[in-house]
């Protein structure tokens, strides 16, 4: 039987009440060394080992505590697909969450089971409820409003932002780039562990290589200070650090890095991170606001544009479908909602 000290943040085994209290010295060292490790703390070592970010790491985790509170704190050993299925359906019916949040959630507790309990599960004979997922047509601006937005968009985030919307870039793609996968010469950017793990290559905008460049020099002045006082250091995937150690060179810097150093919370190494996607999203926003653009304006919609204006120029669909990295051809479809070609070319009446 696991019994648990409830903590919001914690998830630990009680002594045994039956066990005998008071032991010698040497039976407590021994079994101090042979401490099994918590259940959060196994989960936690699994998502590393497999390479997962940070940000996974945070809400797997999450997921996992949650699970384990709403079941009163028993232990998923002790638990299966009939307790999966109760969880993700209070999330739907009591919480009314969206398709994304309880796919998450699915996943999380997939892993948790197949890397931490050994026991894996088929998610096809989890029959929760599940939440409808609802088909959205994309806002997209028109060329004349990116313009607008742009004047209100200046330095690092208008670099940023014009950047995202000349290659199609995802918000987190943009501020993970580094300086290795920017290719001047022929005019294109590598996009390292984009949505689904995969790499694809995009286009390097020509109007934005002159300013790029310049901000380079800039980002490398600083790299080079950092250096001078001993940091400059970086965080590097899949172990390259101890493989290559090179997570002071230069090309693995970020193209877009924070002001100052911060504590990597795996190692507790101070490093420089990249910049922070909260601020960017926030300066896109309010740009939106002071060009008095009357749509719901995200850091997405400048890649809900990219692929729209070039569907609009005569570019096919399964060029844009590379660039945009989806796999499904089906996904960039959607785009196809402001053409005036298909099935949205009839003409109202009222126009005849």
């Amino acid at each position: 039987m696991y019994i648990y000290q409830a903590s919001p943040n914690n998830f630990r085994v009680a002594e045994d009440p039956h066990k005998p209290k008071f032991q010698s010295a040497s039976t407590s060292h021994q079994n101090a060394e042979t401490k099994p490790k918590r259940l959060l703390e196994q989960l936690r070592d699994a998502i590393r080992l497999k390479g997962y970010s940070l940000r996974t790491e945070q809400t797997y985790l999450e997921w996992a505590r949650r699970f384990i509170f709403f079941h009163q704190l028993k232990h998923p050993q002790e638990m299966g697909a009939p307790e999966i299925e109760a969880f993700l359906t209070h999330l739907v019916i009591d919480q009314d969450v969206a398709a994304s949040t309880q796919n998450q959630a699915l996943c999380a507790l997939l892993f948790l089971y197949k890397y931490v309990i050994k026991q894996e599960l088929d998610p096809t004979a989890i029959n929760a409820v599940r939440a409808k997922r609802p088909t959205r047509v994309p806002t997209v601006l028109t060329k004349a409003e990116i313009q607008r937005l742009f004047l209100h968009l200046t330095d690092t985030y208008g670099l940023m932002a014009r950047l995202m919307y000349g290659s199609g870039m995802r918000l987190m793609e943009c501020v993970r780039l580094r300086v290795k996968d920017l290719d001047f010469a022929h005019l294109q950017i590598v996009i390292r562990d984009g949505k689904g793990g995969k790499d694809r290559i995009t286009m390097m905008p020509h109007n934005l290589a002159e300013s790029l460049q310049a901000h380079l020099i800039r980002t490398k002045r600083l790299h080079e200070l950092q250096l001078e006082k001993g940091l400059g250091s970086v965080y590097l995937p899949d172990a390259l650090e101890r493989k290559l150690g090179c997570s002071t060179e230069w090309r693995w810097q970020y193209v877009f890095p924070a002001k100052s150093a911060s504590i990597d919370p795996r190692s507790g190494l101070k490093r420089r991170h990249h910049i922070g996607e909260t601020g960017l999203q926030r300066a896109i926003k309010h740009a939106a606001d002071l060009a008095q653009i009357d749509k719901r304006v995200t850091s997405h919609t400048l890649r809900h544009s990219f692929a729209t204006h070039l569907l609009e120029s005569g570019y096919d669909i399964r060029t844009v479908q590379e660039l945009l990295g989806h796999k499904d051809v089906k996904t960039t479809m959607i785009y196809t909602h402001v053409l005036n070609r298909g099935p949205l070319a009839v003409r109202s009446p009222l126009d005849e």
